[in-house]
């Protein structure tokens, strides 16, 4: 009966919440024949029902500290409403059992067993609380008999913490009278006898006599035990601690061992699950996230970002992590507001749907920026504090370079803040450091080799690359990678001839080919060009070279567009670095770097989570420069927050520069790399940069605003709003509805943002929308983030600007003319001479990654509005293989950022006393 009720339960919750399953875990330690039988009966029931179970077997050898990490995995998993532990433990090391039963979370404790559980039913709580389960069958027994529980005399033979006593507190809740007898009640019999309930716990074999009992009495009994019995194959049978066939004729009702406890058990177990997945649905709806968002105190005038982001108090950020469902062995923590994720979430998470993916971008900038991480935060603030949807935002983590520099930071602003802003600028979790070091690397193993090669026999580079260990040499993963990349098939150090250690040994690097640099992540303008090698160890070998900022180097695109560790590695092996002298492209394996690279980067490719100002959960990974690079956040990222906000969920990304830039990329390489489609384009603009299209006087950062920009010219505006109407038709060539954030500045005027909101429309966006939230927080982009909603509604028929296997120059071609406005492009000789060489080498059809100015549609960056008729010159094509695309040079451009004549640090300073940092923006 208590089965067939369950299952009818299970499919109402199953209709009423799709997908949804109660979950059973059952963790056992070792692998004795008693408890795999009884673990079969539970899982054999539980199919039966339709619970999801699973069963985790540690092995014998398993310590306290094993089976510890364990359960707090199952505590964090929202997918297991009950989980068991299987006793006895069969371990061979020392496990302390109550201290194992305690650790299980007490809203999960099925079997009732931690100290929780017994206190609230020792104090009555009975609603509050999981009951044993052996007692609650009994319990569920003596119900059924149709006897009234209240005012009756009931004995209780035990008093163990999984039967007697649980049963003791249970009886007595239920307003019976209850004695409780154990072997050494001296009058055992007599208390027997004034039983009207009788529950015998006691494990001796047939303990309770049958004349001893009451008659009409209901005997209930929970033991187990083995008597010689020569009639049996066994030699034995099992009876229980009543005399059965003498108390039976006095009993009104009587369970028979086996078969009448040890199945309600089991029943009860999993009534205790399904219960325990009712309350979770009572607190939390499936795919519904129970999360905790902060209120803002919002000031007039707007504080300074640094201050606004000190006076609001993050939540430890393993609270975050568990309200968006990760679990604890899935997160690392780096102190209270920052953690990585495990890559195992993914795995973990596989099945699951993916929600709305949505990707902010901007019009063409002014050098100011005009509020895309600002927007983007603002309308998950609004997403997910203001209307309750799970939503996840993900952001670049910024480079030091700028936050030092010119820019600032990049955490957003005003009350649209990634927070802690001091953490989020400037280490975080030592990933770009990481990069770093790898780059660092790779051109250290570049200039080693060539040395080496120049210096030394081709024996005596043998000798040293596969040494002779104790008379043995061997070769190594990664060289027998590039013997057969040579088409050497031989495992045998001793078997290669004079030709084949000639071609294993000299990678033949053409110095003049050398497109890996050193790479720092501070701005220095007189790291541009340098001479290195002048050491007189280096013996004469120098050459020029460059240091480029870190967020430029290919790793860090590697980093963005890898999706997982394997490809991670796979990718990092197919960086090119030069060519040999025989026009053969060198990469990152053939110098053998490829493993020690994955080594140093093993914790950058872990996502990292924050959370916003109001408590929204963010993912900061990768940082790729959106010229040279695709510029935008890591695919690892956006698909896991996809996975962790379910169907009706939001992922909010976004891209670098505007949208002929990043958001190009971002579908034509990133999309294209994850497998992911966008359902909606949200193209930020301002009055202020518009106003710059139409005309008006140039913007420069660190000088105050010219006065057009601080009246009201509706001619001005209209006329700039060619370079929106631009970039709404550059979003909508790849079958993105788009709506546009009017981001309002207070020197904007009511006439003003109205008229972009109707050029915006009228130039094809689903939607546009005014925006206040730099000042109001989430609440200043609600009506942005419910238009929003609207376009994820409709239909997105995505599609890639360019198939990969046209040539190089069509796909370039392509995007000028299609997303830049140019009638045609101009190879400079060295660029045709790339797009051949690079052909040969089996790159063309890798995607088309532009560099170019983000300040104009066009490679001038003086040209604004939405020039056309322009012939853009392509003056270099590079290659970044292992991130996977070709990046044509448009114009002149640095790869190393300078300092300004007042940088941004002579505001930053550290205070000695509280040690806050102040002054960052």
């Amino acid at each position: 009966q208590v089965r067939e009720r369950l299952k009818k339960q299970v499919v109402e919750m199953k209709e009423k919440f799709p997908g949804f399953r109660p979950g059973l875990a059952i963790l056992q330690v070792g692998n004795r024949d008693d408890s795999n039988l009884y673990i079969n009966m539970k899982l054999k029931a539980a199919a039966e029902i339709g619970i999801s179970a699973n069963h985790i077997k540690l092995p014998n050898t398993a310590t306290e500290a094993d089976v510890l990490k364990c359960i707090a995995s199952l505590n964090g998993d929202p997918a297991v409403h009950g989980f068991i532990v299987q006793l006895p433990l069969d371990s061979d090391k020392p496990i302390n059992t109550e201290k194992i039963t305690n650790a299980v979370a007490p809203e999960k404790d099925v079997d009732g067993l931690s100290s929780i559980n017994a206190g609230k039913l020792s104090r009555g709580d009975l609603g509050d609380c999981f009951i044993p389960c052996t007692p609650k069958g009994c319990m569920e027994l003596i119900r059924q008999t149709g006897i009234q529980v209240a005012g009756k005399r009931a004995v209780v033979i035990g008093r163990s913490k999984i039967v007697g006593a649980p049963m003791h507190d249970l009886l007595l809740w239920n307003h019976a009278t209850v004695t409780t007898c154990h072997s050494k009640t001296s009058t055992l019999a007599e208390e027997v006898g004034k039983a009207d309930i009788l529950v015998v716990a006691a494990g001796k074999a047939e303990m309770v006599k049958g004349e001893w009992i009451k008659p009409g009495a209901i005997v209930i009994d929970c033991g187990i035990n083995h008597v010689p019995d020569s009639t049996k194959a066994s030699g034995k049978r099992v009876v229980g601690d009543v005399a059965y066939s003498t108390a039976k004729e006095k009993a009104s009702y009587i369970t028979p061992v086996p078969g009448g406890v040890g199945p309600m058990t089991v029943a009860m177990l999993m009534q205790s699950t399904v219960e325990s997945a009712q309350r979770f649905l009572e607190r939390f709806q499936p795919g519904k996230w129970n999360i905790q968002y902060n209120q803002l105190t919002l000031k007039v005038p707007v504080p300074s970002d640094i201050e606004i982001s000190q006076s609001c108090i993050p939540k430890p950020i393993d609270q975050v992590a568990k309200e968006v469902g990760l679990l604890p062995d899935e997160v690392e923590l780096y102190g209270q507001t920052k953690a990585k994720v495990h890559l195992s979430a993914l795995k973990r998470l596989k099945n699951q749907p993916d929600g709305k993916y949505i990707v902010v971008t901007g019009i063409t900038p002014t050098p100011l920026g005009e509020g895309k991480s600002t927007t983007t935060v603002g309308l998950v603030q609004a997403l997910g504090a203001h209307l309750h949807q799970n939503v996840f935002a993900c952001v670049r983590q910024p480079s030091q370079g700028p936050t030092f520099g010119i820019k600032g930071g990049a955490a957003g602003g005003g009350y649209c803040q990634v927070i802690p802003m001091e953490e989020f600028n400037l280490h975080l979790t030592g990933d770009i450091h990481a990069i770093t070091a790898a780059n660092n690397l790779v051109a250290a193993a570049v200039d080693a080799r060539i040395f080496h090669e120049l210096t030394q026999t081709d024996q005596a580079l043998y000798n040293r690359l596969v040494p002779s260990v104790n008379g043995v040499r061997k070769f190594s993963d990664i060289q027998i990678r590039r013997l057969q990349k040579l088409g050497i098939n031989k495992t045998d150090p001793t078997a290669l001839t004079k030709e084949e250690v000639n071609l294993f040994v000299r990678l033949d690097i053409d110095p003049g080919t050398i497109t890996w640099q050193r790479v720092l992540d501070t701005n220095d303008r007189f790291l541009r060009k340098i001479t290195i090698g002048q050491s007189p160890t280096e013996k004469g070998f120098s050459r020029m070279a460059q240091f480029d900022i870190t967020v430029s180097s290919e790793i860090m695109a590697v980093l963005a567009l890898s999706d997982g560790l394997d490809d991670m590695k796979k990718r990092l092996g197919r960086m090119v670095v030069a060519s040999s002298k025989r026009g053969e492209p060198v990469t990152a394996d053939d110098l053998g770097v490829t493993g020690a690279l994955a080594v140093l980067m093993k914790d950058a490719v872990k996502p990292n989570l924050m959370q916003t100002l109001e408590g929204t959960p963010v993912f900061v990974h990768a940082g790729p420069f959106a010229n040279i690079a695709h510029g935008n956040s890591s695919v690892l990222a956006d698909k896991i927050a996809l996975k962790l906000v379910g169907k009706e969920g939001f992922v909010v990304t976004e891209a670098g520069f505007g949208a002929d830039i990043g958001m190009e990329k971002f579908f034509n390489i990133k999309c294209r790399y994850s497998g992911l489609r966008p359902h909606v384009v949200v193209l930020v603009a301002t009055v202020r940069a518009l106003k710059m299209h139409g005309g008006g006087p140039a913007v420069t950062a660190g000088v105050p605003l010219p006065k057009e920009y601080m009246e009201e010219n509706l001619q001005l505006l209209a006329k700039g709003c060619s370079n929106l109407n631009k970039q709404i038709q550059n979003a909508r060539m790849f079958g993105v509805p788009v709506v546009v954030a009017v981001n309002a500045f207070k020197t904007d005027t009511k006439a003003e943002l109205a008229l972009v909101v109707q050029l915006a429309k009228e130039a094809g966006a689903f939607e546009a929308v005014e925006c206040t939230h730099w000042a109001e927080g989430g609440k200043g982009a609600v009506a942005l983030a419910q238009a929003v909603q609207r376009a994820s509604q409709t239909p997105s028929n995505f599609r890639f600007l360019y198939n990969v296997e046209l040539p190089v120059i069509d796909k370039i071609r392509l995007i000028a003319q299609q997303i830049y406005g140019a009638s045609d492009i101009e190879l400079l000789p060295e660029a045709q001479e790339k797009v051949t060489v690079y052909t040969k080498q089996g790159f063309g059809n890798l995607p088309i990654c532009m560099a170019k100015t983000h300040l104009s549609l066009s490679h001038d960056p003086e040209r604004k509005g939405a020039p056309t008729g322009f012939i853009l010159p392509i003056r270099d094509i590079r290659a970044s293989v292992g991130a996977g695309f070709l990046y044509p040079l448009v114009g002149t451009m640095s790869t190393m950022p300078g300092l300004p004549t007042r940088p941004c640090f002579y505001d930053i300073d550290l205070d000695p006393v509280s040690g806050e940092v102040n002054g960052l923006f």
